[in-house]
């Protein structure tokens, strides 16, 4: 995939600050599904040092300046690691996302992203820096995102009102099953034919993908995916069989 301008930018501008030694594309845009003005840019910095106030500052000032201009649209997200904080997994990190920076982990399926697809805008392959990941280790990785937010977000029913969130959701329940079964990552767009949902949601959501302005019943829709989120993460607790 070409490197879209909005990466570009932002490495460029990276590499001058000086403390940022590596930059990882994660994601869609990693595996090749990425779709211009559906998809999000997930990206890895990381860093020579812990980001005290006037990094996180400096941070803040160029995301708001690239949202503005290169990555307008692109939903552009990037998290912030500082190398000696690379292998504690729990870690949270500076995290730009929609428009604000965060505190969030890195965590086990992206690093499994960036593992098994990932690549570099700046410094080392995410290869050489970050370690192997078996199946069993994907899969625990997809079993904590089930047991942990997603299963957080399953006692919130109202956050399913917002349609984005719907497909978010639906899309996420598909990948976290085939993960947990399979101990492989597959794309959004293949986990469509793998959401549990009638034919014409799964036909909505390849046309929302593809960028078409499709709407679906928003109650009914909520409701589906709701129920498939509370199944899916209660199943995620169960104990799963030694392989």
């Amino acid at each position: 995939m070409r490197t879209p301008p909005a990466v570009e930018e932002l490495r460029e501008t990276l590499r001058s600050l000086g403390w940022v030694t590596d930059l990882f594309v994660a994601g869609s845009a990693a595996t090749g599904d990425h779709r211009d003005g559906v998809s999000d840019l997930d990206l890895v910095a990381l860093t020579d040092r812990p980001l005290d106030r006037h990094h996180r500052s400096t941070i803040v000032t160029l995301h708001r300046d690239l949202d503005a201009g290169a990555a307008s649209g692109a939903n552009l997200g990037c998290t912030y690691v500082a190398a000696s904080t690379l292998s504690d997994v729990p870690a949270r990190h500076p995290t730009w996302t929609h428009g604000e920076l965060v505190e969030r982990p890195l965590s086990g399926i992206v690093r499994a992203e960036l593992v098994r697809h990932g690549f570099a805008v700046l410094g080392r392959p995410p290869q050489e820096v970050l370690p192997r990941m078996s199946d069993d280790e994907v899969r625990r990785a997809a079993q904590a995102e089930l047991s942990g937010y997603w299963a957080t977000a399953a006692r919130h029913p109202w956050w399913w009102l917002d349609p984005s969130f719907t497909d978010l959701s639906l899309t996420s329940m598909a990948r976290g099953r085939h993960t947990l079964a399979t101990g492989d990552l597959i794309t959004k767009t293949a986990a469509i034919d793998r959401v549990h949902a009638p034919a014409w949601l799964r036909a909505h959501l390849h046309a929302r993908r593809d960028g078409r302005a499709v709407q679906s019943p928003r109650l009914r829709t909520a409701w589906i995916a709701w129920r498939d989120a509370r199944r899916t993460t209660t199943a995620a607790h169960q104990p799963r069989p030694p392989r």
